[in-house]
This record gives C-alpha cells, sequence and structure tokens, in this order.
C-alpha cells in the first residue's frame, strides 16, 4: 500500500511539473534559470517560470489604455510592495477578474489566472495564489 502510494505521488508530481512547463507557442515566455555548466555536464539547478509573453504584455497594457477610466484606486505601499513575483498574495486581498473580452484574447493555461488588484495586473497561479507576474499602474 506504501508502495503505491509513493508511485502515485511521484507520478502526480511529474505530471504537475510537465503542465507548468507550457508548449513554447502557448503566449507565455519560459524562462530557466540555469547554474554554471562549465564542463557541459547537466545544470546544478533548474528552475523554471511562467510569465506573461511580451505581446501579451502590450495587448493588456493597449487595453487599459484605450479603455474608459474606471475609477480604479492604487493599494496602499505596504500593500503594494508585497506584490512581487514568487510572493503568494496577502490573504484577502480583493482582485478582480479581467473584463471578459480581454480575457478571451488572452491564452492562460490552465491553473493560472489573470487578475486586477489595484492598478496592477497579476498572473497567478491558482492552486497557490503565487504571483508570477506583475504589470504595475495598467488598470485606470
Amino acid at each position: 500500500m506504501m508502495r503505491t502510494n509513493r508511485y502515485l505521488l511521484t507520478s502526480s508530481l511529474v505530471v504537475a511539473a510537465s503542465l507548468l512547463l507550457a508548449t513554447p507557442d502557448s503566449g507565455f515566455a519560459q524562462s530557466r534559470d540555469r547554474g554554471p555548466e562549465r564542463d557541459g555536464g547537466p545544470s546544478a539547478a533548474v528552475t523554471a517560470s511562467i510569465n506573461l509573453s511580451p505581446d501579451m504584455k502590450v495587448l493588456i497594457r493597449d487595453f487599459y489604455a484605450s479603455r474608459t477610466p474606471v475609477g480604479a484606486e492604487a493599494l496602499p505601499p505596504g500593500i503594494r510592495k508585497r506584490l512581487a513575483r514568487g510572493k503568494p498574495l496577502p490573504p484577502g486581498i480583493a482582485k478582480r477578474f479581467l473584463p471578459g473580452d480581454l480575457r478571451s484574447r488572452l491564452e492562460i493555461p490552465r491553473g493560472y489566472q489573470v487578475v486586477e488588484v489595484g492598478l496592477d495586473v497579476l498572473l497567478v497561479e491558482v492552486a497557490t495564489n503565487i504571483v508570477h507576474d506583475v504589470l504595475t499602474d495598467v488598470v485606470r
């Protein structure tokens, strides 16, 4: 029984890791920070993260620039500092889903969502609430 649980856990982790590495043409940029590879051998440390692609950033900025201002307010500076890549969203923070016409133009991978928080637009992992990308001062 214990061996079956370990097998299921291992296979679940492999599947989850493969889902995080979206296909290159999915509209998301994948960055891999690799350790030193002087001898041509495998990297000492490999990490992957999903970010909004440059095209998606332009699309989002253009959408909000052409939109009538809705009177969104900036977050207090202390809370805004906590909205950084690699950090979880603060508990209880007010987030709004993107307008439907913008959301339909974005290819967001399963397990992620793009939301408005204050004047910023964030790419957030749904399961962990970890921020993967931040566009500041976009929402008006």
